[in-house]
């Protein structure tokens, strides 16, 4: 049985230190946490993020998607949203209300995407058709494509094609729930103090 943090002031630092470690250790269980949002009919909608960056002193968690996408609309229509992660190494379930902000031009975005466009994952900004739309006859060919260089260097697509976005979710409140064979607990963090609540 794994040790418990004593204190709501030590859980409260432990998770922001995980979810910390989740932005460089591609196995925590949280690097893709679940963002739920609401559409444009009021619907619910929920799609798997990946955790970009955690600002502690800011508390805000940084994601990126493409610019097309429902959610960046659904964000726009509608800010407030939640991120839910599990970690079922550590027993601990996340709930984090959250206020977004989405960015696809400025400093926020381009020192960014400067860092993705090197990177393999920068193929997922550059389709030039948005995310969900249908598509006539077989599947896309998912077979890593041949590189395309010129001179050694990968070719740069036009910056039309760029569908970068930025979003940066400030934390407002963060419902912490720990299962464990000893007796659950929950606790919830909302303006610089914690409180415990019935699990």
């Amino acid at each position: 049985m794994r040790d418990r943090l004593n204190g709501l002031a030590a859980i409260e630092e432990a998770l922001w230190r995980e979810l910390q470690r989740a932005t460089v250790d591609r196995h925590h269980a949280w690097r893709t946490p679940v963002l739920a949002t609401a559409g444009a009919d009021g619907q619910p909608d929920a799609r798997t993020v990946v955790l970009r960056e955690v600002d502690l002193d800011e508390r805000r968690l940084v994601f990126y998607t493409d610019a097309r996408s429902a959610k960046r609309s659904q964000l726009a229509e509608r800010p407030q949203a939640v991120l839910v992660m599990w970690s079922p190494a550590l027993g601990w379930q996340l709930r984090c209300s959250v206020r977004c902000a989405v960015h696809t031009s400025g400093l926020a975005a381009s020192s960014r995407w400067e860092r993705v466009r090197q990177s393999p994952s920068a193929q997922d900004y550059l389709s030039p058709l948005p995310p969900g739309t249908p598509l006539e006859g077989a599947a896309p060919d998912t077979a890593a494509p041949e590189e395309d260089t010129v001179a050694g260097e990968p070719r740069q697509r036009p910056v039309e094609h760029v569908a970068f976005a930025v979003v940066e979710a400030g934390v407002t409140a963060v419902d912490w729930l720990e299962l464990h064979r000893a007796g659950h607990r929950r606790a919830r963090f909302e303006g610089g103090s914690g409180r415990w609540l019935q699990p």
